[in-house]
């Protein structure tokens, strides 16, 4: 880190040299914090947005196994080279490999898994490794960014064997779920494409290289519905016990993967391990902090699982599979996924545009490349298909946020082009309950109950931030007509401001409230259908908080009323919480396990009492984020949990997402330091005796801050409040 001068401003400021602070490092990281219970994270092998990340799965189905791992299960199944952190939905899961050093496998063998001790596993950034007991051998595996590699080293030389399963998936539901597949093997490897239809359908090709040539080669029988093949291979080591595999994969072909294979040629394993640790400490220690050491073990797993996705899928050339199926050229040689949108446009994209702004062109290039393929803007996407998964159009403020706060390579034109065919057509070629039902909203002012297909209320509220954020850009390019346009249907939510319960409540097409009504109730679509989306009333009010704080300030009657709402909101109980319906990590209304509440604690800045916000904030950070592997209650999706965390713990949050401007709270931590590497925002942050936060001397309001400013900031002083967790 760089060490800076220090600055005074004003008779309270605290000095904030980084010279004393401790930078974040992979030491600093436990990976298998959120491993247990509903955190879904992943602890394997992988470099920050990297394509491939082998790791272990104990279970192959099952939505507690959506990374394919669970910290408690005690078996493992194999090491499969494709995975997704935090979701909760299962997919990937490519080419599971499981080493053999103890009884031969034959073709009558059944059961290829393996029991493993606790104490033998290790996880750290860049680096996995466990003993499978039952097949005598030591798994240990890394990552570059195309290439998985996989090294296990036996009790014994000799013969051993691997199992290769192509047929592995990490699936929703029971039953094969590969559709088609081919495969060649080589002299010390194999060349493969399988196609398979889960939560998405997609094509993955893969190129396996082993560093010892095959000397036997068996197809184990297909068992019901299997389409692709699992093989036991088997190698003579001679005197030696360390056999390697190398895996790499494609969206196009199997050049492609082959050639993705080639980038880490000449790269020995532990040169790999190297060189991925390097990579995360040169991310992590873009951010210092001053705090005891488990604190700074949970804040720097939080920012790890941060820079884990999207992941970065085209191939060494620059193709990649889009998500129509057809082959394009990836924009400046890079294209995303696993883009968990609808989750992650509230603070780890705003969390990007200062640690990695590097990333941030090619998250949004990515996004209108998707446009030109789809006739629309993404929603979900994993191995660059859509999932078509959740509501709103979430990718408009990542890309409003982005334009409004100047980042180049970004073409502003076709960006409002897309955004505006996003907010006005219907999905071509979408199932019916992903539609956006424009007609319905232009007609009525919102979507009516009777009319719409589920979520109405939910549905109405969210388009309303992404109107926001096609006015936001309409009004960068000039276009006050639809900048005027928009502002006005993102106003739509209040035709549902219900005055008698201070909620969002669902309307029918002749204007009728929904009766009965009981703002506590969640709804589901999967579980238990209705007017929201994993919430409930209560949850999806403050919605149009994330474009138009003041708006909703306003309706609720003005500070005083607002905060008196917000108390309300956390001291109300929940009667019969259930995980499944998005009511998880729960203080009174609030759900921190699910993101419509994320941005709540937040709102206290818009009242007289700012302090009670920085207290909630404070109490969740300590609830529920521990440095356990049940240290986070709810699914981190694809590092949006973690992304509050880190913000929350430096005292600021986006909360209005997609308009290039900043809410000031009070740090967990006394002094901190952003430094986002060329082209970021680079500054001290330091806690004073002061009522509320100042930049470079200069008081600021605690709402509203534009980017800029923070962005070019040498000191940032917020109160001190004494919040530690």
């Amino acid at each position: 880190m760089k060490c800076l001068a220090a600055f005074c401003f004003g008779l309270f400021a605290v000095v904030a040299s980084a010279s004393d602070l401790g930078s974040g490092s992979v030491d600093d990281v436990d990976p298998h914090i959120g491993t247990k219970g509903t955190g879904h994270v992943f602890p394997g092998a992988l470099v920050p947005f990297g394509m491939v990340q082998p790791g272990p799965d104990n279970a192959d189905e099952g939505w507690s196994f959506s990374s394919g791992y669970q910290y408690d299960a005690p078996r493992i199944l194999g090491f499969s080279n494709t995975h997704i952190s935090g979701a909760g939905i299962p997919e990937l899961g490519d080419v599971l490999l499981m080493p053999n050093g103890a009884t031969p496998w034959t073709t009558a063998s059944t059961s290829f898994d393996s029991g493993y001790r606790k104490a033998t596993e290790v996880s750290r950034p860049g680096f996995y490794a466990v003993r499978v007991e039952e097949r005598a051998a030591l798994v240990e595996l890394t990552a570059t960014e195309r290439v998985a590699l996989q090294r296990y080293t036996f009790d014994r030389g000799g013969r051993v064997q691997v199992l290769v399963d192509l047929q592995h998936r990490l699936r929703f539901q029971p039953g094969p779920r590969v559709t088609a597949a081919q495969f060649v093997l080589t002299s010390d490897g194999l060349r493969a494409t399988v196609h398979s239809s889960n939560w998405v359908e997609r094509q993955a090709s893969v190129a396996l290289r082993f560093d010892h040539p095959i000397a036997d080669s068996k197809v184990l029988p297909a068992r019901e519905g299997e389409k692709a093949p699992r093989l036991l291979l088997a190698f003579e080591l001679g005197e030696g016990r360390t056999l390697e595999a190398r895996v790499a994969l494609s969206t196009v072909d199997e050049d492609g993967a082959a050639a993705n294979l080639a980038t880490a040629d000449g790269l020995d394993f532990d040169a790999a391990i190297r060189n991925a640790q390097a990579a995360w400490d040169a991310l992590l220690s873009r951010v210092s902090i001053d705090a005891p050491v488990e604190q700074r073990r949970i804040f720097y797993s939080a920012l790890y699982r941060s820079l884990m996705h999207p992941s970065q899928i085209a191939d060494v050339d620059g193709r990649v599979r889009g998500p129509k199926g057809e082959v394009i050229e990836a924009p400046g040689g890079v294209y995303y996924s696993t883009m968990s949108l609808w989750d992650t446009f509230r603070a780890s994209h705003p969390l990007f545009t200062l640690l990695v702004p590097e990333r941030v062109p090619g998250f949004v290039n990515t996004l209108l490349a998707h446009e030109q393929q789809m006739g629309y803007l993404p929603l979900w996407t994993a191995w660059g298909r859509e999932t078509h998964t959740m509501i709103g159009n979430p990718a408009l403020p990542v890309i409003s946020d982005a334009i409004a706060k100047g980042f180049p390579g970004i073409d502003a034109e076709a960006a409002f082009a897309a955004m505006l065919s996003t907010s006005t057509a219907e999905r071509p070629g979408a199932p019916a309950w992903a539609q956006r039902s424009w007609a319905l909203l232009d007609q009525y002012g919102y979507l009516p109950f009777d009319r719409a297909p589920g979520e109405s209320v939910s549905k109405t509220a969210e388009y309303g931030y992404g109107d926001a954020a096609v006015a936001e850009v309409a009004r960068h390019l000039g276009r006050l007509d639809e900048a005027e346009r928009f502002q006005r249907r993102a106003a739509s939510w209040t035709a549902l401001f219900d005055p008698e319960s201070r909620t969002l409540r669902g309307r029918d097409s002749t204007g009728a409230w929904r009766t009965p009504f009981d703002p506590t109730e969640a709804t589901s679509p999967m579980n238990n259908p209705g007017d929201y989306t994993e919430a409930n009333a209560w949850q999806y009010t403050a919605t149009p908080a994330l474009h138009d704080p003041d708006g909703f300030r306003d309706k609720l009657g003005g500070r005083a009323a607002l905060e008196a709402w917000l108390d309300t909101f956390f001291s109300l109980p929940m009667p019969n919480p259930n995980k499944h319906l998005g009511q998880e990590a729960m203080i009174g209304q609030y759900a921190h396990g699910n993101e419509p509440s994320h941005h709540i604690a937040w709102l206290y800045a818009w009242t007289d009492a700012p302090t009670k916000g920085e207290q909630h904030v404070a109490d969740i950070a300590r609830r529920f984020y521990r440095a356990t592997p049940d240290g986070i209650v709810g699914n981190d999706d694809a590092g949006q949990m973690s992304a509050w965390y880190v913000l929350a713990t430096l005292g600021l949050y986006p909360s209005r997402p997609g308009h290039a401007e900043w809410t000031l709270g009070a740090p967990l931590v006394p002094r901190a330091r952003i430094d986002g590497g060329r082209g970021g925002a680079t500054f001290d942050i330091a806690t004073a005796t002061i009522d509320g936060p100042r930049i470079d001397g200069q008081a600021v309001p605690r709402t509203g801050v534009p980017d800029a400013r923070l962005r070019h900031a040498r000191q940032l002083e917020l109160p001190n409040r004494n919040l530690a967790p």
